[in-house]
């Protein structure tokens, strides 16, 4: 079974990533969630990210807030894919976070999600896993089937109620 780290820099940012453990465990993955700062923990964020890859996780995503280095520290030291959540919690309503994800030098890439699109972040780890597992190709498709039904449901019922 393929395994994704979810990786929080403060207990604070678990409410903000919910969604993505949700869509993981929707699609069939393992997800593990862990607590690690890249600034009050360094040593830990290294040793972690180092040993990813060996530990079974095939992506991680990382989820953090204010100065959010996490998604971005972790990056540097694996050579797994990476999906930065920015996570809003400061007064600057997650534009911080925002540029500090989406801001790596040349050479250390990291894919960024919405402020706190946490959901779209496992959906991307989905979409990264199938290039190796061929089956969550289908249920993405699905999926995405799924979403354009619900909007014409919705056009429907809308089009029902005010009468056009």
């Amino acid at each position: 079974m393929p395994k994704v780290a979810l990786v929080i820099g403060s207990k604070n940012d678990f409410e903000a990533v919910k969604p993505a453990r949700e869509i993981l465990k929707k699609f069939g993955v393992e997800v593990e969630t862990r607590v690690i700062s890249a600034h009050r923990t360094p040593r830990s964020a290294a040793d972690f990210a180092e040993n990813a890859a060996e530990n079974g996780f095939e992506v991680i995503i990382a989820a953090a807030g204010k100065a959010a280095h996490l998604a971005g520290v972790l990056a540097s030291l694996t050579p797994l894919p990476v999906v930065g959540i920015p996570v809003k919690s400061s007064t600057l309503d997650g534009l911080d976070s925002l540029l500090s994800v989406v801001q790596m030098p040349s050479g250390i890439p990291v894919a960024c999600v919405a402020i706190n699109g946490s959901e779209n972040a496992g959906l991307l780890a989905v979409q990264i896993l199938s290039l190796k597992y061929p089956e969550f190709t289908a249920k993405i498709i699905d999926y995405k089937k799924s979403l354009a039904e619900k909007i014409a449901n919705d056009d429907r019922r809308l089009q029902e109620e005010i009468g056009e």
